[in-house]
């Protein structure tokens, strides 16, 4: 089982290191064809080094827009399998949120029975037209709270006009004001449902926004996801113009070592100034296009200036 779970988690980490693997390429490329005088047969065949570099390059966005619209689909269906099997033995699963077509579903398990919570929609702070069904045991329905809005800031839900039905359909209570129910969901943990955003293939990302939309949800997240797609072939065409630039367009000491401590830390910097980016974003501190492109037109600004350089040698 561990093997099982192993493999089908670990292809949807490419995903994050896709960018510094060809980073990794590139620069063991260029270095290649530098050290054995390729190079030097290209420019004399009257090829520039940005053509050198150009060429890899458009493999790169080739290679990004492949994965995204190939790789991504199969990726996310082993983690949708992957989540479902640890479901299984995680130690919680008496607990379960999750939103639909249907509306926001909720199941819990209380001290003494079993309760299902469906809303239509989060509202702020409320979920709109709640109706909570508790079950025993054994399943048996034992009555249905229907709400008009469920005020959820904290663990302690205040339940607004409710009437309350028992298993026959006989009416119990109409019109309360206010009913205290204690849930294990409050609105941070509701709001998080979409905890493993690998799970959402590429082809259905548009239609969780919209779902998300519908049901009051923000979609920051989403959209993020969203716009790194559809920049990852530019994001690894900067990296392999980057692995040119350190190559092609820098003099230094042609060492291993050097070439080495070089690419570990701009993978360093370029991961942590990225997921920034991205976590202002999310935030709304930035808009999202502008958190999830900013870094990667600052790295491609950067690697043009140092081709520029390289193709005056």
């Amino acid at each position: 089982m561990p093997m099982l779970l192993t493999f089908l988690i670990v292809p949807s980490l490419l995903y994050n290191m896709f960018p510094f693997i060809m980073l990794l390429s590139g620069i063991w490329f260029f270095l290649k064809i530098k050290k054995t005088d390729e190079v030097t047969a290209m420019k004399v065949s009257g090829m520039s080094n940005f053509s050198v570099i150009l060429i890899p390059c458009l493999i790169s966005v080739l290679l990004g827009i492949f994965y995204i619209t190939s790789i991504n689909p199969i990726t996310s269906a082993f983690v949708q399998k992957y989540e479902m099997i640890k479901g299984n033995y995680e130690k919680d699963k008496d607990y379960l949120a999750m939103i639909t077509e249907n509306g926001i579903w909720i199941k819990e398990k209380a001290e003494e029975n079993n309760n299902i919570i469906r809303s239509t929609n989060l509202k702020n702070e409320n979920l709109m037209n709640v109706t909570i069904f508790q079950f025993d045991e054994d399943s048996n329905l034992i009555k249905r709270i229907d709400a008009a809005s469920a005020n959820i800031t904290s663990l302690t839900w205040i339940l607004k006009n409710v009437k309350i039905t028992d298993s026959d359909g006989k009416i119990l209570a109409k019109n309360i004001a206010n009913v205290s129910y204690t849930s294990q969901y409050d609105l941070k943990k509701i709001k998080t449902l979409y905890s493993n955003l690998d799970a959402v293939s590429f082809w259905n990302i548009r239609d969780e926004i919209r779902l998300l939309k519908k049901r009051g949800y923000s979609t920051k997240q989403m959209e993020t996801v969203l716009q790194k797609s559809l920049a990852f072939p530019f994001f690894l065409f900067a990296m392999v113009l980057l692995s040119g630039v350190f190559t092609l367009g820098i003099r230094i000491k042609e060492s291993n070592l050097t070439y080495i401590i070089i690419t570990i830390i701009t993978c360093v910097l370029v991961y942590f100034f990225n997921n920034f980016s991205a976590s202002l974003g999310r935030a709304e501190k930035l808009s999202v296009e502008i958190a999830v492109w900013m870094p990667i037109l600052i790295i491609f600004i950067f690697s043009a200036v140092g081709v520029i350089y390289a193709n005056q040698k």
